[in-house]
């Protein structure tokens, strides 16, 4: 899979989805796919029933519940709130709760032992487990979560698979991993379901439109690589549930909606080696990036749906681009820019490769994400870019990126 194509399907999976058409397939559990269930601003709707209830109520709901997916929105800090809302109502009810996470790998256990039995700073965390090159969004959008585990004695997890081993599977597929690659991975990933791949499609149709422009088997590809992700997550979320809990531990997994829209992702994978009680929680946002309301989704969208605000802008800046390596060099060459973004006013072409910036140079991602973490909105930033025109040689530019956020119509930007 082109690194290009393996950045946008991460994308998806990040849960950044207000679409309206994957809120709305009948697919998933055969008793709720066929109706709809509210979305109320600030109030969690039991998909099943349809009776809004208080993150409090949910937890009777939870009975008996052991694994916990809770979707999420990367950039979004108004879902990793909810999610520590949950964590502590479960923390506070007397459960010994684990914290899976999507973001690390699962050999990078080590950090996040350190992290929760205190023998690290935070600086140091960040710095020793790479946070910004193993996820690379803003550390203090999850740091509450964080220092709430740490300062509770909850357990926290890596699930996932290292990334380079998930764009082998999409570049020559399961088969025909060497066994070093294949032993990061779940011993079963189950790419049959139809349902969950015909989901895949609807992502990517909400997103890019692109999906009718690639051939069957180049999503069939890309599918495969996301049922490695999600049976690898949910495979060492099980393993750990087993391993170090009890009957009173529930297992929350902080993973990208994508990932558990419909019990098709992560969920389903699980009960391969899981058969207890599971729950799913997604929020979503009661305004959908044009402004339209989302009144209501698909039942079988999740077991409970958290209606919250829309976010027109993240509370940390982005540059609005995404960037990937250079061939043979530890440089980064930007793959995309979306347009409205600080990167697009600033003058970022596709094919730029990323030398420096303000006087830092760029010799991987971990050191972008590092510095543009360090930004607020109104900073500003200078790059400085070699560009390779048609004819020619490269040439050496200065790009001035300020961070803006998007103006209201009618207002100067």
């Amino acid at each position: 899979m082109p690194r290009k194509t393996m950045l946008l399907l991460m994308a998806l999976m990040a849960g950044d989805l207000a679409a309206q058409q994957s809120l709305h397939l009948s697919v998933g559990d055969p008793t709720r796919k066929d109706k709809e269930a509210k979305v109320v601003l600030d109030a969690v709707t039991a998909t099943a029933t349809g009776e809004l209830l208080t993150p409090h109520q949910v937890l009777s709901r939870l009975t008996g519940t052991r694994l916990v997916f809770f979707g999420e929105s990367h950039t979004s800090i108004d879902f990793h709130r909810a999610q520590k809302k949950m964590i502590e109502e479960l923390q506070g009810a007397g459960k010994k709760v684990f914290i899976g996470l999507e973001m690390y790998p699962h050999p990078e256990q080590k950090f996040l032992d350190d992290w929760c039995a205190g023998y690290l700073t935070e600086s140091g965390f960040i710095q020793l487990s790479h946070w910004y090159k193993n996820w690379g969004y803003n550390w203090n959008y999850y740091r509450d979560i964080f220092l709430f585990a740490r300062d509770h004695g909850l357990h926290m997890f890596a699930l996932n698979a290292p990334r380079e081993v998930v764009s082998a599977v999409s570049r020559k597929g399961l088969q025909n991993l060497t066994p070093e690659e294949r032993a990061f991975l779940a011993p079963e990933i189950d790419t049959s379901n139809e349902e969950h791949f015909k989901l895949f499609k609807a992502f990517f149709e909400d997103q890019t439109g692109m999906h009718s422009m690639m051939s069957d088997a180049q999503a069939r590809s890309m599918f495969a690589a996301q049922c490695t992700w999600d049976a690898t997550m949910g495979y060492n979320a099980v393993q750990a549930l087993k391993q170090y809990g009890d009957e009173n531990t529930v297992m929350v997994v902080l993973i990208g909606s994508g990932h558990v829209a419909y019990g098709l992702g992560i969920q389903r994978q699980a009960s391969h080696w899981y058969d207890g009680k599971m729950a799913s929680i997604i929020p979503i946002q009661v305004l959908d990036d044009d402004h339209r309301p989302i009144s209501s989704v698909q039942a079988s969208y999740a077991d409970y749906i958290w209606g919250l605000p829309l976010e027109s802008d993240t509370l940390y800046p982005d540059l609005g681009m995404a960037t990937g390596d250079v061939q043979g060099e530890t440089r980064r060459k930007v793959l995309s820019v979306s347009d409205d973004s600080p990167a697009k006013a600033a003058g970022f072409q596709v094919g730029d490769v990323l030398l420096s910036m303000d006087g830092v140079l760029l010799t991987d991602g971990e050191t972008l994400n590092r510095f543009l973490a360090d930004k607020s909105w109104g900073d500003s930033a200078e790059f400085v870019v070699s560009r390779q025109p048609k004819d020619g040689v490269p040439q050496e530019l200065s790009l001035k990126v300020y961070f803006r956020r998007r103006a209201p119509a009618g207002a100067s930007r």
